[in-house]
């Protein structure tokens, strides 16, 4: 009786993660079954967007879900599953997109803009000081 109230209180806790991995996609290898968990937490849903496809009950997330673990059981290794993935949907995929130097401006812009923000105020206070 304990464990069945144990096990109540925690799903009630965590309902999302609980019914967005159906049963039929589990893998009987538990270890398959975690590589598959960790690498579908690092997919983004193209359909929620701020959810990974491990948290996600669209459509879009299980059939990801699924392939995800087609490729596991084929053999593939994380980086090639990523791979395809990426090559497929593009790096907007990925929760952790790579830093690319094609990027850097868009990634470094809001730093630059603050910079130059400093700069502007630092020189209005000199010279509102040197003008009194």
């Amino acid at each position: 009786m304990r464990n069945i109230l144990l096990i109540s209180f925690v799903l009630l806790l965590n309902p999302l993660n609980v019914f967005s991995i159906e049963p039929d996609e589990i893998l009987s290898d538990s270890k398959l079954e975690n590589r598959a968990r960790n690498l579908s937490k690092g997919i983004r849903c193209l359909v929620c967007q701020n959810q990974s496809i491990d948290d996600s009950d669209s459509e879009l997330a299980k059939d990801l879900r699924k392939i995800i673990r087609i490729k596991i059981v084929e053999g593939k290794k994380d980086k090639e599953i990523n791979d395809f993935l990426v090559e497929k949907y593009g790096n907007f995929i990925l929760m952790k997109p790579p830093f690319y130097s094609e990027t850097f401006l868009l990634w470094s812009s809001p730093f630059i803009i603050v910079f130059i923000g400093f700069i502007i105020i630092f020189f209005s206070l000199k010279k509102t000081r040197s003008e009194n």
